[in-house]
């Protein structure tokens, strides 16, 4: 079914419209919250929590694209389970993704610093459309749905040294493109 009709049936209020969406996307929502999390039971729960997010969110909204839109609802009720689960213990595959980018990133830590926060997505939104669709997919696939090496290799045709040392390069290529806007502190 497309996504077009799920929606519409999101719109009619009928509950046929989660099991589409379930069979759609349901492996991709249960991929990302299992690589935050590390626990199928706590990745199951976060989904289904999700699934319930986007009911109570169409309508009003009518996303585009409908996987993107669900997978940030999954993505976010992951991370903050991950956040009540680990209280500063080292967890998952999301942790060591998170390092990686560590030294490339300042993170926001006060009110006063959305609006850089905001400024720095634009910036990175810009970075990312610098690189080729395979260099962006590699990047996307580690920092945003949390993938192993292995996975993603699997997924690009290359092999998981070829993708550590193109993510290297990404992360190298991404601090200098920061530091040219003088967007790192």
């Amino acid at each position: 079914m497309n996504d077009e009709r799920i929606i519409e049936l999101f719109f009619e209020r009928s509950e046929q419209a989660i099991k589409e969406l379930d069979v759609k996307y349901g492996r991709v929502c249960h991929s990302v919250s299992y690589n935050i999390l590390n626990n199928r039971a706590d990745a199951e729960e976060c989904v289904n929590d999700a699934y319930l997010g986007t009911w109570n969110a169409i309508p009003p909204a009518n996303p585009n694209p409908l996987c993107a839109f669900v997978c940030k609802i999954v993505r976010n009720i992951s991370l903050k389970r991950y956040e009540y689960n680990t209280a500063a213990k080292r967890n998952s595959i999301y942790d060591v993704a998170m390092e990686e980018l560590e030294n490339c990133l300042a993170s926001a830590e006060t009110v006063e610093e959305e609006i850089a926060e905001r400024e720095l997505t634009k910036v990175i939104e810009s970075f990312l459309d610098s690189l080729s669709k395979e260099n962006r997919v590699i990047f996307l696939r580690r920092y945003w749905f949390s993938d192993t090496y292995c996975d993603i290799a699997k997924q690009v045709g290359l092999t998981e040294k070829n993708v550590s040392v193109r993510l290297t390069r990404i992360r190298k290529e991404l601090r200098e493109y920061l530091l040219e806007r003088e967007v790192l502190l």
